[in-house]
């Protein structure tokens, strides 16, 4: 049986060392995300949400604390172990696509199948699948530079959920965006929690789009300030999604 909480940290820190100086990006945190829940995390500039996304995507270690992941404790492991665990359990919507120029939508959501293993027919297969559910059935044979920004992020949110990760972390995925295709992506991401119940966790400066998620966790100076649930989540549901 799948556990209740998808991550649970206990009392994270993150301290980098320049020099002399110790800067203390992280203190003590400690949160919960159920799973299927969508979350936001805003915060200032310098409050630790870049810190604490990198840990959570098992991007970086905490200094000290625990980090369980889908039921693993994954604070300890070793760089190798980290990378097997980002391509199993984590899928990443970045603000800039990252999408590699030269291959076509279906070949960069391909890329984490190739990382698996998965032989190619099986590969296309489920490549097709996911970018017909983010509306570019049409476009899969399109280089990114012959797709607009919104449906660029539209393949790397394909991407990110082609390998069925525990959490897909989605940071700052509007913020190269006009908000008519802001709109749509976080139409996408919203339908997506909630027929399919996709863990979801939004790095974000923006109100307007922390009010999609279920709730709000605001982080200042390394810690939570607080949580907060979102009375009525705002519904993108009735936006067309352009091919």
């Amino acid at each position: 049986m799948a556990a209740e909480w998808v991550i649970e940290t206990g009392q994270i820190t993150k301290v980098y060392r320049m020099g002399s100086v110790e800067v203390h990006a992280l203190r003590g945190l400690s949160m919960r995300v159920a799973r299927g829940e969508m979350l936001a995390i805003m915060g200032p500039s310098g409050s630790g949400k870049s810190t604490l996304m990198n840990i959570l995507g098992c991007l970086d270690q905490p200094t000290a604390g625990t980090y369980h992941l889908d039921g693993e404790d994954v604070s300890t492991l070793d760089d190798d172990a980290l990378a097997l665990i980002r391509n199993q359990k984590v899928g990443f919507v970045f603000q800039n696509f990252n999408l590699l120029p030269r291959m076509s939508a279906m070949e960069n959501v391909e890329l984490p199948l190739i990382y698996a293993g998965v032989p190619t027919r099986e590969r296309r297969r489920r490549a097709r699948a996911m970018l017909e559910a983010v509306g570019l059935g049409e476009r899969m044979h399109h280089l990114p530079n012959e797709l607009s920004g919104g449906q660029q992020q539209r393949v790397a949110i394909a991407r990110a959920l082609i390998n069925n990760p525990a959490i897909v972390l989605a940071d700052e995925p509007t913020g190269n965006l006009d908000s008519r295709s802001g709109e749509e992506v976080m139409g996408i991401l919203q339908r997506l929690n909630r027929e399919q119940g996709i863990t979801i966790i939004l790095v974000t400066h923006d109100p307007r789009i922390a009010g999609y998620a279920d709730r709000i966790l605001h982080i200042f100076d390394g810690r939570i300030e607080r949580s907060e649930r979102v009375a009525s989540p705002a519904d993108a549901s009735g936006v067309e999604v352009r091919p």
